[in-house]
């Protein structure tokens, strides 16, 4: 009996973003994450940490020189380059009414976090209350952990915009 042929996924224009991460294990995982999906990686300033902090490098092992990252000074500088580049800004709360399985993702969207502390600020949350997103879990536990739910929420947008070549 042989085993099916996994296919490998091919190039795609999503991109995750995390507002001023706190902890650099976290963004370690989730660029480790990025790298491994070929998917761009942003930073909001303010960082909990700094780019050479060991923990972040650690997290990351070698993974790091091949991750495609950009830095933002702040989220002001953030939201307008998004603009620019175009997609949907999709941001991912524990507050959010809509459902990451009632989300329909495309090719170009963004998947926005906040810091592992306070979530996505609620004035940016204000400006785009339908674009908030909750990832299902049991409704007395409070949130995931932040690389963790950045994982989940990639997946399942890279199996939504590859579905065409993937089978489930």
């Amino acid at each position: 009996m042989t085993s099916p042929t996994v296919p490998n996924l091919r190039p795609h224009r999503l991109k995750l973003a995390l507002l001023a991460p706190q902890i650099a294990p976290n963004t370690g995982n989730i660029a480790r994450a990025c790298v491994a999906t070929g998917t761009e990686l942003h930073l909001v300033r303010p960082l909990g940490f700094v780019l050479s902090d060991k923990n972040l490098r650690r997290s990351a092992m070698d993974y790091w020189p091949r991750l495609r990252l950009t830095v933002h000074d702040d989220s002001t500088a953030f939201f307008d380059s998004a603009r620019q580049v175009g997609g949907t800004s999709w941001l991912f709360s524990s507050t959010g009414s809509r459902s990451l399985w009632q989300t329909k993702f495309a090719d170009g969207d963004w998947l926005i976090f906040g810091s592992e502390t306070s979530g996505i600020a609620p004035n940016i949350l204000a400006e785009h209350p339908d674009r908030i997103v909750r990832i299902p879990q049991m409704p007395a536990e409070r949130c995931l952990n932040l690389s963790a739910a950045a994982s989940i929420a990639l997946f399942e947008a890279l199996r939504q915009v590859q579905s065409d070549t993937m089978s489930l």
